[in-house]
């Protein structure tokens, strides 16, 4: 899997929820966008990742 444009290895079929919770994110600070697809906050627990999957993992900020 791609994560942010680098490799991770992570076990098949692992939910997305758990992904993002075990690097320590909180899900309601950040947009994912799955296989060039932006998720809703719903979807988060019903994904599941695959192999050739590709997770962008964007937080914007703000500034002047």
């Amino acid at each position: 899997m791609i994560v942010n444009g680098r490799e991770e290895i992570l076990a098949e079929g692992l939910p997305l929820r758990d992904f993002i919770h075990s690097k320590g994110l909180v899900p309601e600070a950040y947009v994912f966008m799955l296989n060039d697809r932006v998720l809703a906050r719903d979807e988060l627990d019903r994904i599941f990742l695959k192999e050739n999957d590709r997770l962008e993992i964007l937080r914007f900020v703000g500034g002047g």
